[in-house]
């Protein structure tokens, strides 16, 4: 008597596990697309190493034209072996540079990636990288969001 009492119940959960299957559960996680935050970024530039071998340094400038704040946390640059937020600041008379975990950039706000300020340092550079070429780079935000542009290759000290 008792597996006939339990048939109703079990036969209900066969039926919500076979139903769940077929709901798409072999989905993976959709990845965050790109471009789908509200930044804008406008004279992405990056100045090559008047050193082969040494970092180079991106400079741009960024609005967010939406209704949120947006923390950029992370930068990736297409023929870089690495890339870093950077951030300069003068101590004791001296100038500073040193990486930053993330750079905010309120709702309705800009901020500017300049020499002295916040940039993006770029190691490891392929040597195809040259002069009057251009490569690409996502920022990441807070939350995963990603946003992808092309940026002018310079020459060392062609800030123009």
């Amino acid at each position: 008597m008792k597996i006939t009492r339990f048939a109703p119940l079990a036969l209900g959960l066969a039926t919500v596990v076979a139903l769940a299957g077929c709901s798409g559960g072999t989905e993976e996680a959709a990845a965050p697309a790109v471009d789908e935050v509200a930044l804008e970024v406008s004279d992405a530039r990056l100045m090559l190493p008047a050193v082969e071998g040494r970092p180079g340094a991106i400079y741009f400038e960024v609005a967010n034209t939406g209704d949120r704040n947006y923390a950029i946390r992370r930068a990736d640059v297409e023929g870089a072996g690495n890339a870093e937020l950077h951030g300069s600041m003068e101590m004791d008379g001296q100038m500073m540079m040193d990486s930053v975990g993330q750079v905010l950039v309120n709702a309705g706000e800009s901020e500017s990636f300049a020499p002295g300020g916040f940039h993006v340092m770029v190691f490891d550079l392929d040597p195809a990288l040259e002069a009057g070429g251009s490569t690409e780079m996502t920022l990441t935000v807070v939350g995963g969001k990603k946003k992808s542009f092309p940026v002018e290759i310079r020459a060392a000290g062609d800030e123009r």
